[in-house]
């Protein structure tokens, strides 16, 4: 089995990322440094594609972009212009509610620790984590589909659920690695290292990857 020499790997994906589109959420960090627009458009992202993502937090954030401004929509009016990102009406109830809140808990800023995080209802450890480390620039490791996916690829880890996967490259990636370790993966499983049948022939990395349950390649 190859060895996943993960320095190698994330030198390397930081050169290369630079010819693929960034993330919507990644793009909304570069932008603002605003880690309210980061939490809002990591809600807006689960469960969609990130061009979708991106042209409705513009939408949203060209309307409204605190927490009072925000709260001050009603649920319809978010639910319109947050359309058609996935679950685009329980979204516009969640994104209310953290408003409130924010508002009613915090003074209107958005925490800076996982577990305050935590306990907003909507809020999982995806979004927190990447609040955490692309919003506020702290070590945190956002593990979404592309991540688990890539790192059990590589043979980096051995794990069943995202959850696992975090816990596993909490233990074993080098701290300076986790803040952009998220964004990386998630470019280059949108690009490179698709689900089904991924594009081995032009992958950067390629020979530090495994290939684990890689049955069919390009």
């Amino acid at each position: 089995m190859k060895h996943a020499d993960i320095d190698a790997i994330v030198r390397t994906l930081k050169r290369t990322v630079l010819r693929w589109n960034p993330t919507a959420v990644g793009q909304v960090a570069a932008e603002s440094r605003d880690p309210f627009r980061v939490l809002i458009s990591c809600l807006l992202s689960l469960r969609t594609k990130d061009e979708v993502t991106g042209e409705a937090s513009a939408r949203l954030f060209r309307r409204a972009d605190t927490p009072a401004t925000i709260l001050a929509l009603r649920e319809a009016t978010i639910a319109r212009l947050i359309y058609p990102v996935g679950f685009y009406r329980t979204k516009a109830k969640v994104i209310r509610g953290v408003c409130r809140t924010l508002i009613a808990e915090y003074s209107g800023r958005v925490p800076d620790d996982l577990d305050e995080l935590l306990k907003f209802k909507g809020v999982g450890r995806k979004t927190a984590n990447l609040v955490v480390s692309i919003g506020y620039g702290k070590p945190g490791i956002c593990v979404d589909t592309h991540v688990h996916r890539i790192s059990n690829r590589w043979g980096y880890v051995n794990t069943r659920t995202p959850e696992e996967t975090e816990q596993a490259l909490r233990r074993k990636l080098p701290r300076w690695h986790w803040i952009v370790f998220n964004d990386l993966l998630v470019s280059f499983g949108q690009n490179v290292c698709k689900p089904i049948s991924p594009f081995c022939s032009r992958c950067p990395v390629e020979r530090y990857c495994a290939k684990v349950g890689v049955t069919r390649h390009r």
